[in-house]
């Protein structure tokens, strides 16, 4: 699963996220969207990470740039078990 070849960039798929994401708005204005979009990509980061880990939150700490700290925060704020 980890040595698939991405066939497109994680940029370009949230672009087009985004672009979604606005015509289904139907010229309504979003509100908080970096909050939003912050917490719909950093969960399955954690999630996606931690399994490539095998469930170590040192190395996936690690393999994040953050403390364990940081990690278990954010685990808790998202009910990642």
């Amino acid at each position: 699963m980890w040595n698939r070849k991405p066939k497109a960039t994680l940029s370009h798929l949230v672009a087009d996220a985004l672009e979604d994401y606005f015509d289904k708005l139907d010229g309504d204005d979003p509100s908080e969207l970096y909050d939003f979009v912050i917490s719909e990509v950093e969960k399955p980061l954690l999630e996606s990470t931690l399994d490539y880990c095998g469930g170590n939150q040192s190395k996936t700490a690690q393999v994040l740039g953050i403390s364990r700290a940081t990690l278990r925060k954010k685990l808790a704020i998202y009910k990642i078990d």
